[in-house]
């Protein structure tokens, strides 16, 4: 038993975590489901929140990456390029976004937490009502190129890092928006997603802000979701997923911003 959480919560955490990982390999967006429940469901200070859902973000990025490496996004070299730089990059600012993240309230942490989950929730929408376009063709081999993946890398480290999301949550949308194919962003944002939450995770564990009995309860559910939203991405047109994971993220994160 964990203190302040009971045997029907935890039952109902198991099976949100569940759905969090479909829609971690499905979508991008999935484990920020588990940092909301952590948050809005149990007492837990905010940077164990923000630890324990990194933590089992590893496991999650690991099965990722070894799902899309079988199916092919990421044997070509334009895909392990981006994976290295952007996760290389995010090393950086994951344990940037843990340590500042000791300098928030719970409040304000919910507060950010709800913005960033209304804020995919919109996206979600938007990229069902109307495909995202390209803004720029982002060419990895070129110096450019590769500036720009680090910087983004960086970027999304902070934000992952600072409110416990995973790194497909805001990898994806950024990758599709720079001109990569859909299943290859998810693929690479499956690799960045291990060494945000890895150093993360670690940041947080140096605060002693990791629940090892919650790892292992969400972390397993995740990591069958994650098997499952794979095959669903290959399989059919997630569409109907997009609108009720966008209508979801929407309300809550309205609630944890009001």
């Amino acid at each position: 038993m964990i203190p302040g959480v009971s045997t029907v919560l935890l039952a109902g955490l198991v099976c949100i975590a569940l759905v969090a990982g479909v829609g971690i390999t499905t979508l991008g967006p999935g484990g920020i489901f588990v940092t909301v429940a952590l948050y809005a469901l149990t007492p837990l200070p905010s940077a164990t929140v923000a630890g324990t859902a990194h933590a089992t973000f590893v496991a999650t990025g690991i099965v990722g990456t070894l799902v899309y490496a079988r199916s092919g996004e990421l044997v070509g070299e334009d895909g392990r390029g981006m994976a290295a730089i952007l996760s290389a990059a995010s090393v950086v600012g994951a344990l940037a976004g843990a340590y500042l993240n000791s300098f928030l309230s719970r409040d304000l942490f919910g507060v950010l937490l709800g913005v960033v989950a209304s804020l995919t929730g919109c996206l979600l929408l938007y990229r069902q009502r109307r495909e995202l376009e390209p803004v720029v063709t982002l060419d990895p081999a070129s110096r450019r190129g590769q500036g720009a993946l680090g910087v983004l890398g960086f970027v999304l480290g902070v934000a992952s890092g600072l409110v416990g999301v995973g790194g497909p949550v805001l990898a994806v949308p950024a990758l599709v928006v720079l001109g990569v194919p859909m299943l290859l962003a998810l693929g690479v944002a499956q690799v960045q997603s291990i060494f945000i939450a890895a150093f993360a995770a670690a940041g947080y564990v140096a605060q002693g802000a990791v629940s090892l009995p919650l790892v292992v309860l969400l972390g397993v559910p995740q990591v069958v979701g994650v098997v499952a939203g794979w095959a669903i991405a290959h399989r059919i047109d997630p569409g109907r997923l997009k609108v009720a994971l966008g209508v979801v993220l929407v309300g809550v994160g309205v609630y944890l911003v009001a």
